[in-house]
């Protein structure tokens, strides 16, 4: 699912999945830069992250895997 991460002004990382319209904050990270890891949003959803570099800008577009399928 393609879905873009921000930081917003508080400094928070943020996931927004457009075809769902739904923007949750990131509450736990497997990789202290998340990238290649897994990502759990505040809604509970698991997402893994591709490999990216730690310095890429924010805010990305990435297509990432859902992990707990509903």
């Amino acid at each position: 699912m393609r879905i873009m991460i921000r930081k917003d002004g508080a400094g928070i990382l943020t996931v927004y999945v457009p075809k769902k319209d739904l923007e949750e904050p990131i509450v736990s990270m497997e990789k202290e830069n998340m990238w290649g890891g897994i990502v759990t949003l505040a809604n509970g959803w698991q997402l893994e992250l591709p490999p990216e570099s730690a310095a890429t800008v924010l805010p990305c577009t990435v297509e990432a895997r859902k992990l707990n399928e509903e």
